[in-house]
């Protein structure tokens, strides 16, 4: 029987996060200057949800609006609960949940504490990882 592998082991702890009521700008910005595609939208209040913004959203309200995003904020946009997993589950049950809802990207929390962020490609770069 194989050790299972836990989402902690494969998942991006260094996570960059947002405030829910920044500029749309200012997160295209930051992805941009970090090289990244999602981020993850801060909880206003402790028992608040986290949530998430991708550069796929953004770029269909970039296209709804005609390119008008001057006053458009993260909030206008982002989704809130992102999907979460625990780090303690094993990667197949995070990538079955991610496939069956057709999301790329998932918070990774413990009691409701941002963690990392698990991406599709993770679970690749982790599939390639065991082909020799």
């Amino acid at each position: 029987m194989r050790t299972p592998v836990l989402v902690e082991e494969i998942m991006k702890k260094n996570v960059t996060t947002i405030d829910p009521r920044a500029s749309l700008k200012e997160a295209l910005q930051l992805m941009k200057a970090k090289g990244i595609h999602c981020l993850i939208v801060e909880k206003t209040y402790e028992s608040d949800a986290y949530g998430i913004i991708t550069n796929t959203q953004i770029l269909r309200k970039i296209m709804a609006e005609d390119g008008e995003v001057e006053l458009l904020n993260v909030y206008d946009v982002y989704k809130k609960p992102a999907f979460s997993v625990s780090t303690k589950i094993d990667v197949k049950h995070a990538a079955r949940m991610m496939l069956s809802n057709g999301v790329k990207r998932v918070a990774v929390t413990d009691n409701n504490e941002l963690k990392g962020v698990l991406s599709v490609t993770d679970l690749t770069d982790y599939l390639l990882s065991l082909v020799d």
